[in-house]
């Protein structure tokens, strides 16, 4: 019995030595199948998350849910419900994977999250949610103040409260507040500077001011909600945007330069403008060729630096890596040193619209020996092996630290003993974690297997049967362009 009073004093101990992960936890309000209703009428805006105990995926987001949380108090309440114990509440709202994030108004299902899932992009998407879809300016101060902002800006000018337009807009924001901010006017003279009549005026963010393009882009086309989605689509980022991890996806729809860099907006705009500047000048070069211009901050993009292009955050020191990624994924970076005039990043372009570029790719040794029954592929070695014209592959993706992959193993390794003296096929894998994998091959998970047969190289065939000899016996049989060479096998296979 004595022992209970000293482990509460212990775990108390413990618990008073992390007080900030505790209040973070607590600003999570937990919901369940009893108490989901009445608890969330009582909040005007709730991020909810539907998750399981057991779900990797969940684990990885709990301490960035925490974190936007504790942020975010006062003005969301965000909130979890563990499915695996409420399962009525879940199925209610159609949670069928986690982790599912829904955003709930006063208790309704209003929308599903589909923002980012770190801290501060939560934080940031979860703000937009707050106060109406568009705030009213009523004064050229109001004006200021809400354009003077760290993101940009869509105002609508009306010439009164009953313009015939207002309410297209004010749908418009309201399926659109998640990504973007709104407001409008309703006297004309608040924003006589800019415009004279009814339009929409889209505001860039104060930090990215420049010499070579306009901070207001007005929109005077006939107002719809199409018409105006297209045009924030078509401006919102102007000529050389910042990319950040939560934009980065909506920017990568096209082919994107990038230059990274120190660049930090919060504590110093004008170090941060000063290669954003010189990246503009050659840009603005080169505008209508279907390339467009960004600059990031290198520390938030070291992992995929190091992975996707073999750069290390020494590489270059104070001075900005330039990489070219294609919307087909293919890959570029400039290897000359970034010059201030400019003309290191001209000669790469020209270069890359000159189709003079290599290719970047992440890519193991070629094998100097290959003659296992099992062929090593890497990225190098890709298209001689698999995309041999003359050649059947059956191509095994693998991570080497992955337990199916290793049970796999001996199976994949008869099958290629089985079939070494058909000349006709091969069998192979490739370590798809330390090699890019090509187009037309979706590998989310380990092992994914492919077969890529003569004539429809550009059309592989994805591997769902059951990991056994004879069943990938059958398959190979089904598919291969030819009669399989099947010494001492029957012929019912």
């Amino acid at each position: 019995m004595p022992v209970v009073p000293v482990l509460s004093a212990v775990s108390l101990a413990l618990l008073s030595l992390c007080p900030t992960a505790l209040s973070a936890r607590r600003d999570v309000l937990e919901l369940g199948d009893a108490d989901f209703d009445y608890l969330a009428t009582e909040h005007e805006t709730m991020l909810v998350k539907f998750y399981a105990p057991w779900c990797g995926h969940c684990k990885k987001l709990a301490p960035e849910f925490e974190k936007a949380a504790s942020r975010l108090k006062g003005l969301v309440q965000l909130a979890k419900v563990d499915c695996t114990a409420n399962s009525d509440t879940c199925g209610r709202f159609g949670v069928t994977g986690y982790p599912t994030l829904k955003i709930f108004r006063s208790g309704k299902d209003s929308a599903p999250y589909d923002g980012p899932r770190t801290a501060n992009g939560i934080y940031n998407y979860m703000k937009k949610q707050t106060g109406p879809d568009s705030v009213h300016l009523k004064s050229k101060e109001d004006l200021q103040n809400f354009v003077n902002n760290y993101d940009a800006s869509i105002v609508g000018v009306f010439s009164g409260t009953e313009a015939s337009r207002l309410a297209e807009f004010l749908k418009a924001a309201s399926l659109l507040r998640e990504q973007f901010r709104f407001a409008h006017i309703t006297d004309l003279q608040i924003v006589e500077e800019h415009t004279q009549t009814e339009s929409v005026l889209l505001f860039r963010p104060p930090r990215l001011s420049n010499t070579f393009e306009d901070s207001v882009v007005v929109f005077k086309d006939y107002l719809t909600i199409s018409s105006l989605r297209r045009f924030i689509r078509d401006h919102i980022y102007g000529l050389c945007p910042h990319m950040t991890v939560e934009n980065r996806d909506r920017l990568r729809v096209r082919d994107l330069l990038t230059a990274y860099y120190d660049l930090d907006y919060h504590h110093n705009v004008r170090g941060s403008n000063y290669w954003r500047n010189r990246v503009m000048k050659v840009a603005s070069k080169y505008t209508g060729r279907g390339l467009m211009f960004s600059v990031a901050n290198k520390g938030d993009f070291q992992a995929e630096l190091e992975d996707d292009y073999g750069l290390g955050t020494s590489d270059g020191g104070e001075l900005p890596f330039v990489t070219i990624r294609t919307k087909l994924g293919h890959k570029y970076t400039m290897r000359e040193e970034f010059t201030r005039d400019g003309q290191s990043l001209e000669r790469f372009l020209e270069d890359y619209f000159a189709g003079r570029l290599k290719r970047y790719i992440r890519s193991e040794p070629v094998p100097e020996k290959n003659t296992a029954p099992v062929k090593a592929v890497v990225a190098e070695s890709f298209d001689e092996i698999v995309n041999d014209p003359d050649k059947d592959v059956l191509i095994q993706f693998y991570s080497p630290s992955c337990p199916h992959c290793k049970k796999l193993e001996p199976v994949y390794r008869e099958l290629a003993e089985t079939l070494y003296s058909d000349p006709n096929i091969v069998i192979a894998k490739m370590n798809a974690v330390e090699n890019d994998v090509p187009l037309g091959y979706d590998v989310q998970g380990f092992p994914t297997i492919y077969f890529a047969p003569v004539g429809k190289k550009d059309d592989p065939v994805r591997y769902q049967g059951t990991r056994e000899l004879k069943d990938f016996l059958k398959f190979l049989k089904r598919e291969a362009s030819h009669n399989l060479v099947l010494p001492g096998f029957k012929d019912e296979l």
